[in-house]
């Protein structure tokens, strides 16, 4: 295994592996899913993206988790950390990123599997604070960052290309607010 194993009380979340390629490419073609996280994608492009995550382990040694429900052992997402290009790649920051197939919405596995993934970045990636790149439309993760106490940051960022078509808002927060939240 190239990270990770974490387990919630539902949850395990792992990196991913060729196993989960049906699951993601499943996902990929859920037009409600998919509409805020890239849009609907056939399944050569949902490997592309499996690969960019596995490889975004090998070499960074983070990345988004493979998200599998411990009741059925069924994939139902990615969820965790992901900054292309590490540091000195172009993105907002370091983020902690979610999406579920829409079997799954709904049932606290997001906020479930992201405070987990949080938790993670933080002790042992050693980041000191998060974001959520969020489309402004998106409003059940923005209801979810809340939770989750990340604060709107900034608007209206451009991610680097090829992402640069849309327009996010950044949501986040910094470890301290997080351990303080949780002790609570």
């Amino acid at each position: 295994m190239i990270g990770p194993t974490l387990e919630t009380s539902r949850l395990i979340l792992r990196p991913p592996t060729q196993d989960d390629f049906d699951g993601f490419a499943a996902m990929a073609a859920e037009e409600e899913t998919m509409r805020f996280i890239g849009g609907m994608a056939q399944r050569d492009a949902a490997w592309r993206t499996l690969s960019s995550l596995t490889g975004s382990w090998v070499l960074l040694g983070y990345s988004m988790f493979s998200v599998i429900e411990k009741d059925t052992g069924a994939w139902i997402g990615r969820i965790g950390p992901w900054r292309p290009g590490g540091e000195q790649g172009g993105w907002p920051g370091p983020e902690v990123g979610w999406g579920l197939n829409a079997q799954s919405q709904g049932k606290g596995y997001a906020y479930e599997a992201a405070s987990a993934a949080i938790d993670w970045a933080f002790e042992s990636l050693g980041w000191d604070r998060v974001i959520h790149c969020i489309d402004p439309d998106n409003a059940p993760s923005i209801a979810l960052a809340h939770r989750l106490g990340s604060e709107l940051q900034r608007q209206q960022v451009a991610l680097p290309s090829p992402f640069d078509v849309h327009r996010i808002d950044v949501y986040g927060q910094t470890r301290d607010a997080w351990r303080a939240r949780k002790q609570a």
